[in-house]
């Protein structure tokens, strides 16, 4: 059984929303429990409804690895080395995860995921793969660290979709893993019982809350691992790391004689259940194959700004009708215009030409945004991302009284937010129907920051 929401029957009006068949004037929203359940046009407000100037669909982010915002701005000097790099960077990340406790992990997984809440995403996807304790200890309960992601989750509201993490190898020639990477590590048979116990934890939150599978990359599962994972959750959401680096094009080259794209398309059926994280290092003919399956790329642009990944061909992949989505990632900084605003400019900076994601029917603020709710919520699990009856009550209401968005409407507002304005525009949010933002300031903000402090303070002193 789910937890009970007890939430009740709420009606919003906005002024102007973004429903499935584009902007509306005058639109009451009835949420029941974690789902709309109507949505009606040119109305009136009525006395008992929460009164909002824009109300848009909220994206999911789809790909967080929540304990890395508490390394944020750590990893800022140049090491030894005269070309730092991603991979001097996950030597870093290796040693500062050594030191996370459970406790630490829930407590910032949880200051993320109110950041989160706050920028105006109404969900989380947690691609979960520290596992173990340091040196690959097994906790006394296999799915600890999976509970602490959910009981961080419990405190936040957020709409949680768990990915936990199938990690097996160093590399393609599957060496045994690092002193970093031995957190992470499991075999097929111990994985799925990780996923068992991990579904048994979200019993622990609201209906509205998904389980998926993330063979981590392929470098880091074998052939076999590959196809194991895929299996056994059929129905799920599947993510992978994919094609990010030179060094794992380079890689896969050397142990397959083929490209990460190619060696993936090769040994599985891709379609929409599939969600491709970074795809930064690809071939027109890569990415017009992929787009063409139906599955999301999963999009981090400041975490890839970050480690130098690249810049993913958002121009040809949204051209061939590719769906595609937002994520923090490495939680460096958590803000949704943001992202959006880097995405584009990625592309306008590559191509030297101006609002390079815009159609001739959408503004560029809008194909961004509808792009991202769209697809972040076929990778989160979490229906089509849209206001319409039926979808879950993920939604974000903006502060029109700002003045960046002051006198916009329609597509203008999304352009002014996401080019002119930033997150305090943000200023309510439901994530599965629960008001979990409010005046733009999460329900649970002092306790939840208070704890995060808590933690940091911990880790200075080490």
């Amino acid at each position: 059984m789910k937890a009970s929401t007890g939430i009740r029957v709420i009606k919003l009006w906005a002024e102007q929303a973004l429903c499935a068949t584009g902007w509306a004037q005058g639109v009451t929203v009835t949420v029941d429990g974690t789902r709309i359940s109507a949505v009606e046009t040119g109305t009136q407000p009525q006395p008992g409804d929460t009164r909002l100037g824009t109300l848009l669909p909220a994206p999911a982010n789809l790909h967080s690895h929540a304990f890395q915002r508490a390394m944020a701005g750590m990893t800022e000097r140049r090491g030894p080395n005269a070309h730092d790099s991603f991979w001097t960077w996950r030597q870093l990340m290796y040693q500062f995860m050594d030191q996370l406790t459970p406790d630490d992990v829930q407590a910032i997984t949880a200051f993320v995921q109110m950041e989160m809440l706050e920028a105006g995403y109404g969900a989380s996807v947690e691609f979960h793969y520290l596992h173990h304790a340091p040196g690959g200890v097994v906790y006394d309960a296999l799915g600890e660290m999976s509970q602490r992601v959910v009981a961080a989750a419990q405190e936040s509201g957020i709409g949680l979709t768990l990915l936990p993490v199938l990690y097996q190898v160093g590399g393609c020639d599957k060496r045994a893993l690092g002193p970093g990477q031995i957190r992470f590590g499991n075999d097929p048979e111990r994985y799925a019982k990780l996923l068992d116990a991990a579904q048994s934890a979200l019993r622990a939150l609201p209906e509205d809350a998904v389980l998926g599978v993330a063979p981590h990359s392929l470098r880091a599962v074998t052939p076999e691992g590959l196809l194991a994972c895929v299996d056994l959750r059929p129905d799920a959401p599947i993510h992978i790391h994919l094609a990010e680096q030179m060094a794992e094009v380079e890689e896969t080259v050397a142990a397959w004689g083929q490209r990460p794209v190619q060696r993936l398309m090769d040994q599985v059926d891709v379609d929409q259940r599939w969600c491709l994280i970074h795809l930064t290092q690809m071939e027109r003919a890569e990415t017009l194959a992929l787009a063409a399956t139906g599955a999301v790329a999963g999009l981090c642009p400041i975490t890839e700004s970050s480690l130098g990944d690249g810049i993913f061909d958002g121009v040809a992949w949204t051209g061939a009708k590719g769906r595609f989505g937002i994520g923090s990632d490495s939680n460096v900084r958590i803000s949704l215009t943001e992202e959006l605003r880097t995405l584009d400019y990625s592309q306008r900076l590559r191509d030297r030409v101006r609002a390079a994601l815009a159609t001739p029917e959408l503004s560029t603020g809008r194909a961004l945004f509808e792009g991202a709710a769209l697809g972040g919520a076929q990778a989160a699990g979490r229906g089509k991302g849209m206001i319409a009856p039926g979808e879950l009550a993920d939604l974000v209401a903006l502060d029109m009284g700002g003045v960046d968005l002051e006198g916009r409407a329609g597509d203008c507002v999304l352009d002014a937010w996401i080019f002119a304005g930033d997150d305090r525009a943000v200023s309510e949010v439901w994530s599965g129907g629960r008001h979990v933002v409010s005046g733009g300031v999460h329900r649970n903000r002092d306790s939840i920051e208070a704890g995060y402090r808590l933690v940091m303070k911990r880790l200075q002193a080490l």
